[in-house]
């Protein structure tokens, strides 16, 4: 369901009178699609499911019926034309959107932080608890390969709307009480950005719906998003040289492209149904991941799968493979430079173990994520409000 309008509700206080069960608040910059920040909306509505979410834009039939069955507050973006599509056309109006809301009666909201969500303004016995997938890339490091994508309008339009964004995502920043960042690189890019430092919660990563295959085929495997960062244009590029069999799983922009350039020993599909890609990961020679990513649960889902990993040795990877053990790392994002990780690679393989594997993506499993998040609201809220929080049923 999909609201617009914001209920008062009144505030948590300890003393006399009958103490109601707290109030949560999660504010998600947008749900338009089903990704890896949508996963940890997920598993906080388990943690809290009587949670309210609180959304830029609200596209009900792209995400998943956990999130669809709870109540869902719109902020006035979502009324604005072709914002299901082209809601970051609106990033302009967002903050203004996001102060908008009325939380008072939220004793405890998380917000999401990717797009715009942190800013909100919270009732001040409310603890308000960020979790930062990233600060927002094209504001930041990713600013100018956006722009250089953008058209003639947009260029012209960003140097100024972007700097004063800059100014407000990191005033915004100090609104939140506590900051937790998905990875140990998220954490330096939130210091570097908005100058807070951040606990570092890994997101959730449901590791129990893979396993092993008794038979591993030859076929090397990619997946993901074809959207430039992913740098799906230099697997094609080394694969196209090595010659091996690759299966690559994923679409978007760059999709037309990266199948105009593919060799014959490359596959490329656009969706699997889910016990399919479970096959694809546990039957894999290696996956390879060659972004420089926030997190990145594709490697962790191979690992659960007891397969290794080949990946660019920046980013979230850095934490979730193990090098020399889970995967190997290559720290150049050429075709050369993965050519050569393949090569090393083969050679390595027989001394890989799937059972370290394994072991090493259970250190990311759900569980693990909802007692590190408990521990951080139990450190931040006090009073009445712990109290209530600490007897209240949830999960």
């Amino acid at each position: 369901m999909t609201h617009h309008a914001f209920a008062m509700h009144a505030p948590l206080r300890s003393g006399i009178g009958p103490r109601r069960a707290p109030r949560v608040a999660i504010v998600h910059y947008w749900l338009v699609g089903m990704r890896g920040g949508e996963r940890v909306l997920e598993r906080l509505l388990r943690l809290y499911p009587e949670a309210d979410i609180f959304t830029h834009v609200y596209a009900p039939d792209q995400v998943s019926d956990l999130i669809r069955a709870r109540r869902v507050y719109t902020t006035f973006i979502n009324r604005l034309p072709g914002a299901q599509r082209h809601y970051q056309k609106y990033l302009p109006l967002m903050p203004r959107a996001l102060e908008e809301l009325d939380l008072r009666g939220y004793d405890l909201v998380i917000s999401s932080e990717s797009g715009p969500a942190k800013g909100v303004i919270t009732a001040p016995d409310a603890f308000h608890l960020c979790y930062c997938h990233s600060p927002m890339r094209y504001l930041w490091d990713h600013y100018h390969p956006y722009r250089i994508k953008a058209g003639w309008l947009a260029r012209q339009m960003m140097p100024v709307m972007f700097h004063g964004l800059r100014q407000w995502d990191t005033s915004s920043a100090q609104r939140p009480d506590r900051i937790i960042a998905n990875s140990a690189f998220i954490a330096r890019r939130v210091r570097k950005a908005w100058g807070r430092d951040a606990t570092v919660v890994h997101p959730p990563v449901d590791v129990a719906l893979f396993s092993q295959a008794a038979i591993v085929r030859e076929r090397y495997l990619w997946v993901g998003q074809m959207t430039p960062y992913k740098r799906a244009d230099l697997v094609v590029a080394a694969f196209n040289r090595l010659g091996l069999p690759l299966l690559m799983v994923g679409t978007g922009e760059c999709a037309a492209e990266i199948s105009a350039r593919a060799g014959p020993n490359i596959t490329i599909v656009e969706h699997l149904p889910f016990d399919e890609l479970r096959r694809a990961y546990a039957e894999c020679r290696a996956l390879i991941f060659p972004a420089e990513e926030d997190f990145g649960l594709v490697p962790v889902e191979a690992n659960a799968s007891g397969r290794p990993v080949i990946a660019f040795g920046g980013g979230g990877a850095g934490e979730t493979i193990i090098d020399g053990q889970t995967g190997l790392f290559f720290h150049d994002q050429s075709a050369e430079a993965l050519i050569d990780a393949v090569e090393r690679f083969e050679a390595w393989q027989p001394h890989f173990d799937p059972a370290a594997a394994v072991t090493n993506a259970r250190r990311f499993a759900p569980e693990v994520f909802d007692a590190q998040i408990r521990a951080a609201v139990a450190e931040g809220i006090g009073g009445g409000l712990s109290e209530a929080f600490a007897t209240a049923q949830f999960g």
